[in-house]
């Protein structure tokens, strides 16, 4: 019998063998353990990371101060969103690495969107 973390990796090799980034449409794979959160703008073709991010950011933690966990995954959804922007990715294929969509991967992709990125 497989362990939860066996479940979620075998829905993430199924999901992955159709979800491929490129350069013009990188894919943002997103992954939470207990206690952070990581994103990545990942060009599939290339083997290349174009953007990262993660919970762990300096910006990040000056402002964490009397927020919960969704809020600030708010902020790093919006921080990560202008950079992208910035970097001129308008356009990315989601990839939630598995893991179920809602609380904290739900949170990150609603304030990717409300910022600009496209998926």
């Amino acid at each position: 019998m497989l362990n939860l973390e066996e479940k979620r990796i075998s829905r993430h090799k199924r999901v992955r063998r159709r979800v491929i980034g490129t350069k013009e449409k990188p894919r943002l794979s997103v992954h939470r353990s207990l206690k952070h959160f990581y994103a990545q703008l990942i060009d599939d073709l290339e083997q290349k990371t174009l953007l990262s991010y993660s919970s762990l950011n300096p910006s990040l933690k000056k402002k964490e101060g009397g927020k919960n966990t969704l809020q600030l995954i708010e902020e790093l959804g919006k921080q990560f969103a202008t950079e992208a922007k910035s970097k001129g990715f308008t356009k990315v294929v989601f990839d939630r690495g598995g893991f179920p969509y809602h609380g904290r991967i739900k949170a990150f992709a609603d304030a990717c969107r409300k910022s600009g990125l496209t998926f």
